[in-house]
């Protein structure tokens, strides 16, 4: 019968030989060969900007108030309706002319109707053509001359937070892409209107306020919701484009990949002038031409060389097929 401390001693055995094994089937016996990924030097679409966040809000917020104290009697527009300058948002009563009705309901309709025609209403007139935001009154409430009635604005547009770091790139008349938070898949055009002089402290950082006026107005725009901005800075078509994985810095220049048979490791680094960069890609303006074929390492795991995988870190339309 197998004692005890043999079948140990055979485990042991067991499991030292296959972490030998294990070792050297991983090693290869020899230093691991990089797997790169071919991809090419494409033409294409790029632009550089300042990414911002900031709000929508009215660029001129008009608050209504009563000339006189009453009763609100009429009610003639809400809130989201479009208004134009000299038309009436609503009837109020005076305070003497309420009561006087009021007296006069008591002697039937008559004697109501007489006092309706003789004393008229006081009609809440729009200054402006523009929006109502805010309606705050219903029919019957009493309000003073110190109360807000409706709120107006003559448009919504979108006040941008920017960095200091960053606002000498922004110049009036640029195009921007405008996001909300609300709304992630409603992208609405503008352009960079004005541009403040007083900054702000905000997280200990300097900011200016750039008001961006939108070429459209959605339905789901509402005054105070949050918003993203990217400013374009510069854009240009038919750029010659490489993912920004694709190069490195090698003695103090931007340099990229190439095969190249006479090389002792089969590779060269080829410098070249870059231009604007996105998020993705960056431009090439020497060095390289349109199809020219670059190296990118292939920084996944457990990739087999010649396997036909690719890099996941690059962009799917800069992908080659094996």
């Amino acid at each position: 019968m197998i004692s005890r401390s043999k079948m140990v001693f055979g485990g042991a055995a067991v499991l030292l030989v296959t972490g030998v094994v294990a070792f050297f089937l991983f090693r290869g016996g020899g230093p691991e060969k990089q797997n790169f990924t071919e991809i090419r030097v494409e033409k294409g679409y790029i632009r550089s900007g300042v990414s911002t966040t900031g709000v929508v809000e009215p660029r001129n917020r008009l608050k209504i108030q009563s000339s006189i104290s009453g009763r609100i009697e009429e009610i003639h527009v809400d809130e989201g309706q479009l208004v134009r300058k000299g038309q009436v948002l609503a009837l109020l009563s005076s305070t003497e002319r309420a009561a006087l009705l009021d007296a006069a309901k008591l002697q039937g309709d008559k004697e109501l109707s007489y006092w309706k025609n003789v004393y008229r209403e006081t009609s809440v007139i729009a200054p402006i053509n523009g929006q109502v935001i805010v309606r705050s009154i219903e029919p019957g409430q009493t309000v003073t001359t110190s109360d807000s009635l409706f709120v107006l604005s003559d448009r919504l547009i979108v006040k941008a937070y920017v960095d200091e770091t960053d606002i000498g790139r922004v110049k009036i008349g640029q195009n921007a892409v405008i996001g909300l938070d609300a709304y992630p898949e409603i992208k609405v055009k503008g352009v960079v209107e004005h541009i403040y002089y007083e900054s702000h402290l905000q997280n200990n950082v300097n900011i200016y306020y750039v008001d961006v006026i939108p070429e459209t107005i959605p339905d789901v725009f509402r005054s105070g919701m949050s918003a993203n901005i990217d400013i374009i800075v510069s854009e240009k078509n038919n750029a010659l484009l490489l993912p920004s994985s694709a190069l490195q810095s090698r003695k103090g220049k931007t340099v990229v990949r190439q095969k190249s048979l006479a090389a002792k490791d089969g590779v060269i680094y080829k410098t070249v002038e870059t231009g604007m960069q996105d998020d993705t890609n960056i431009e090439i303006l020497h060095g390289l031409r349109a199809n020219d074929v670059v190296l990118v390492q292939d920084t996944s795991f457990a990739l087999p060389e010649n396997n036909g995988g690719s890099n996941p870190f690059m962009p799917q339309r800069n992908r080659r097929k094996q």
